[in-house]
């Protein structure tokens, strides 16, 4: 049985990453590997995690081997933990890489695993050049490619950032479906759940909230569809916007934002972290998915969306576009809150009919078997490539 090693977030931390690797894991054993995860002690130092918890209370998904073993700022860890996965002798490595901070790290644990002339070196590459730029993020990425043998991107914005670090084997390939949240529920059901209002349109917006994602322009965009909200005769009567996700930046100047442009009561604050469990129930609940990004490489939500067949409403930025087809699975709009605005009126116009059948074709190309042997078909490349030098 070949043996693949995933490293990368997985449980007891939280997050879109975690999520990511245990349904991988599971692809990968469905597939026929023996597959494992190594996962981190120690991710971020406090000081330098935005949100309130990096842990969460959800039980330790089944049937998962992780091993909590890699310390990012202990140097001495990295090296033992490196020679530890390199005994492993496993066939493949799949490692995650979404922020430069993890270069050193990563760089150093896989220059060990390397030298057991075994196992190769695959990333999934989330950022290349991250959203919120800090010194050294440059050697720190140039560290960690060099140490890879092969590369799996989800967007063409990532795939392109790649190419001017190295040309080294890549693949772009369709973020795959999250569908490990549990069966989709009625709108009624969700709603009663969460205790939402039953008769009134529910923008959703969902994830951390962070400056690149554009919550700001959501909360102008609202404010500008305030006339028309309150207008009986008008498409988007009784309209209210569900902010789903913590705050990993300051909430106070939101909360001026929202005085300032007079929309509270136009909003449904649930600002705290989303477990999984309760995942499927916001995303059930709405009736339109709004990411209003400012800028963007993929988004983990959009296969979310996807799953449970919610339109959406993205920014023309990164590979957003190109993973919602305009007046198929939802509209694009310019990173502008009166476009947004538009958007928004536009959707309720067609109604949701008019959406759900190309979701539903979409949807049949986001495939965690794909990803599988897309990772499985680098690494063959990659002997291929070195035994022919």
């Amino acid at each position: 049985m070949p043996k693949v090693i995933i490293i990368g977030p997985a449980h007891p931390l939280r997050g879109g990453l975690a999520t990511f690797n245990h349904r991988l894991a599971k692809a990968f054993a469905n597939c026929g590997y023996d597959c494992s995860i190594w996962s981190f002690s120690l991710q971020y130092p406090s000081f330098l995690f935005p949100g309130k918890s990096q842990y969460t209370d959800d039980p330790a998904p089944e049937h998962i081997s992780i091993h909590t073993r890699i310390n990012s700022i202990n140097p001495l860890n990295w090296v033992q933990v490196g020679n530890e996965i390199a005994k492993e002798a496993a066939d493949i490595v799949v490692v995650r890489y979404w922020l430069p901070f993890m270069g050193p790290a990563l760089g150093t644990i896989l220059r060990k695993v390397r030298k057991n002339n075994k196992t190769r070196i695959i990333c999934i590459a989330d950022n290349i050049i991250p959203h919120e730029k800090r010194p050294g993020d440059t050697p720190f990425t140039k560290y960690f490619i060099k140490a890879c043998d092969g590369f799996i991107t989800m967007s063409e914005k990532v795939f392109s950032d790649l190419r001017t670090f190295t040309q080294k084997p890549a693949l772009q390939v369709l973020h795959p479906l999250y569908d490990n949240f549990g069966t989709p529920v009625s709108r009624t059901e969700a709603r009663r759940h969460l205790q939402l209002p039953a008769e009134e349109k529910i923008l959703l917006f969902f994830g951390f909230i962070r400056k690149y994602k554009g919550l700001d322009l959501l909360l102008e965009a609202v404010a500008a569809l305030k006339p028309r909200i309150s207008d009986p005769r008008s498409q988007i009567t009784n309209l209210k916007l569900l902010i789903a996700g913590e705050f990993y930046e300051d909430e106070a100047d939101y909360q001026t934002l929202i005085d300032k442009l007079g929309i509270r009561d136009l909003l449904i604050l649930r600002t705290d972290f989303i477990p999984d469990s309760e995942v499927k129930y916001y995303l059930c609940a709405a009736d339109l998915l709004v990411q209003p990004y400012r800028n963007a490489t993929q988004s983990g939500v959009t296969p979310l969306a996807y799953y449970f067949e919610k339109p959406m409403v993205v920014t023309n930025v990164g590979g957003l576009p190109a993973l919602v087809p305009h007046m198929k699975s939802g509209l694009v709009a310019e990173s502008d809150p009166a476009a947004i605005a538009n958007a928004i009126n536009e959707y309720f116009r067609l109604g949701e009919t008019h959406f759900i059948p190309h979701l539903r074709s979409e949807k049949e190309k986001y495939s965690w078997d794909h990803l599988v042997n897309a990772i499985a078909d680098l690494a063959d490349k990659s002997r291929k490539d070195d035994s022919q030098k």
